[in-house]
């Protein structure tokens, strides 16, 4: 059928963003997905859920918080979420790097492998066969989380962190934070989010005396306080958003929502609405 000029419209999102929130271990991630209103916590196994933040979550028939074990089970959630009436407004999935051992093994099921690193006879396969085909779970993951932010419902994603070297085409190899996941994995959360958020400590830098009019700048360290989540990236670290954020937000636990949602298209909506 010909399509009409007359018919076209403008369009702009209209629903809540999906996120990506990595760093070191005990950093405030999961403090700060908390901050989501209305959130329903799916951690995964491996993953334990914290003790000083009270989450709705998964029980078992014991009433006991449980985890997702399966890849199957994250979608069975899921579906219930479009499907099922209830209040919830976000979805918190901790951790992508303990899903990562689910969606491979879900991979290793489908295709009849040993391990994700081999073929159907069990030997080792070439050319990271087996995370090429993990891609298609990947993607299938990726399009329920999407589903469910079209569905008015916020999507916070938890990662650790870990360092990596960083083989850049200009300059010398340097190191670098990234998310713990294998390359391939890292490429399609990043491609796919609203948003890779790096949260971390503040660093602060002091210049050194050398004498005769020269100063180096030394890294003092992390202050214990200061959280700062990085929208953009650096060389230290990948980052990366596509809701018009500045380069970094400073988080102060209690307002890190406040701070971020500032750059939704449903706070920015209902803001002008208002006025």
């Amino acid at each position: 059928m010909a399509i009409s000029l007359s018919s076209l419209t403008t369009t702009k999102r209209k629903h809540p963003p999906v996120l990506a929130i990595y760093g070191s271990g005990g950093i405030g991630k999961t403090t700060l997905a908390s901050e989501f209103p209305s959130p329903l916590y799916l951690f995964t196994e491996g993953e334990e859920p914290p003790t000083d933040i009270e989450l709705t979550t998964l029980t078992d028939e014991a009433g006991e918080p449980r985890p997702i074990t399966s890849f199957n089970d994250l979608l069975d959630v899921f579906e219930q979420l479009f499907t099922e009436d209830h209040s919830f407004e976000t979805v918190i999935i901790d951790s992508l790097d303990a899903l990562e051992k689910l969606v491979w093994r879900h991979t290793c099921a489908r295709m009849g492998w040993e391990t994700i690193d081999s073929n159907d006879k069990g030997s080792p396969t070439a050319f990271g066969k087996g995370y090429l085909e993990a891609d298609n779970d990947w993607n299938d993951y990726i399009a329920a989380i999407r589903a469910l932010a079209r569905h008015r419902l916020h999507v916070v994603q938890i990662l650790h962190s870990e360092v990596k070297s960083h083989n850049d085409p200009i300059v010398d190899s340097y190191d670098r934070y990234r998310p713990k996941l294998q390359k391939r994995a890292v490429d399609i959360i990043m491609e796919k989010s609203d948003a890779l958020l790096f949260l971390s400590k503040r660093t602060s830098v002091k210049q050194i005396d050398k004498g005769f009019g020269k100063k180096e700048a030394k890294p003092e360290g992390m202050s214990g306080s200061e959280r700062v989540i990085f929208t953009d990236e650096r060389a230290g670290f990948l980052a990366k958003n596509r809701l018009n954020m500045p380069a970094s937000i400073n988080y102060r636990k209690g307002a890190g929502f406040a701070e971020l949602s500032k750059y939704f298209y449903l706070a920015t909506a209902e803001a002008k609405e208002a006025a």
